[in-house]
């Protein structure tokens, strides 16, 4: 059996799933060209979109023509920022940005939410004081531009619902099912002022839209900030880690100091310490984890220090909280 030195704890990684590592790389490699892609032509796609209805928007003078634009205007610099983050994932890691770029799509998801939560607020200004002001609108504009953008916006969604998805692709389809959204509720509205003449519903129905701009927006932006502090992925209650790895290591005692975050929404890690059994081979009880940790929870970045006596490390007792034996020289690696 192989014994820890007492003076020095064996800090060891995965060794076992370096295929697994290997494969996860090799997936995401090839995964971003294809969502560069859907997010370029989901691009185009609103652009053309946002030329036609606020154009429209400005000479039927409807809100919510002129509401669906502003919001594409907002869609389309999401869009391009998104772009921007997947292609800047793909660089390497440096000294300085030792996991890459890859935290670049969730703060790109991020800020995308929250442009939709202050437009939808923008819209909901417009609207209440268009149901005070009752400008006049033009229905048959407002119907054929709508249709127009409808048709666009389907196809941009078409595009982005194509294959697998990530976090910053769900931000793009929230942004283009909004838009959706948008040009059916105008589709309506015209319709409704052509059948009709009652002007309230152009701005009446851009309340709802506001309202699923806000929906969407919160999701989002709760998500990616999940993300950005650290949290647990989901799916993963660390509560259950433990006694999940005492039974399924036989040669483990306890761990410990166990934090859990993901990169990106696909990129979860694991770090913990593991105390194990006297003659326990820590070869062997690092494998168990590992793979125990991959099997129940596709958690294939995992780190573990192995020790023979619990909290060995003066620092890491002092920060977790426990009182630490200043008579101990043994020291976590």
């Amino acid at each position: 059996m192989k014994e820890l030195d007492s003076h020095a704890a064996a800090l060891r990684h995965n060794h076992d799933g370096g295929h697994d590592h290997g494969a996860d790389h090799h997936r995401r490699a090839h995964g971003a060209p294809a969502t560069q892609s859907k997010l370029f032509w989901a691009l185009l796609f609103t652009l053309a979109c946002l030329l036609v209805e606020g154009i429209g928007g400005v000479l039927a003078g409807s809100l919510a023509l002129m509401a669906d634009a502003a919001h594409m205007l907002t869609d389309a610099a999401a869009l391009a920022m998104s772009y921007a983050a997947v292609r800047a994932a793909l660089k390497p890691a440096t000294g300085r940005l030792s996991y890459g770029h890859h935290r670049w799509q969730v703060l790109a998801a991020f800020v995308n939410g929250l442009a939709l939560l202050v437009l939808a607020v923008w819209i909901l200004f417009e609207a209440a004081q268009r149901l005070l002001l009752r400008p006049h609108v033009q229905g048959a504009v407002v119907a054929s531009v709508a249709v127009l953008g409808l048709l666009t916006n389907l196809g941009a969604f078409a595009v982005l619902s194509k294959g697998e998805s990530n976090l910053n692709v769900r931000g793009a389809l929230a942004h283009v099912g909004s838009d959706i959204a948008g040009s059916a509720a105008a589709l309506i509205a015209g319709l409704v002022i052509l059948a009709t003449g009652w002007m309230p519903v152009d701005p009446l129905l851009s309340v709802v839209v506001a309202g699923l701009m806000i929906r969407s927006g919160w999701g989002i932006s709760r998500e990616s900030a999940h993300i950005l502090l650290e949290g647990a992925p989901a799916g993963l209650d660390l509560t259950e880690v433990e006694p999940l790895l005492r039974s399924a290591v036989p040669e483990l005692q306890s761990i410990h100091h166990v934090h859990s975050w993901s990169l990106a929404d696909e990129q979860a890690m694991v770090t913990l310490h593991a105390t194990i059994r006297d003659g326990a081979d820590p070869d062997q009880c690092i494998r168990g984890i590992t793979r125990e940790l991959r099997r129940r929870f596709s958690i294939c970045h995992v780190t573990v220090q192995i020790e023979r006596n619990e909290c060995d490390s003066t620092d890491s007792c002092e920060l977790h909280g426990k009182p630490a034996d200043p008579s101990r020289s043994t020291e976590g690696a």
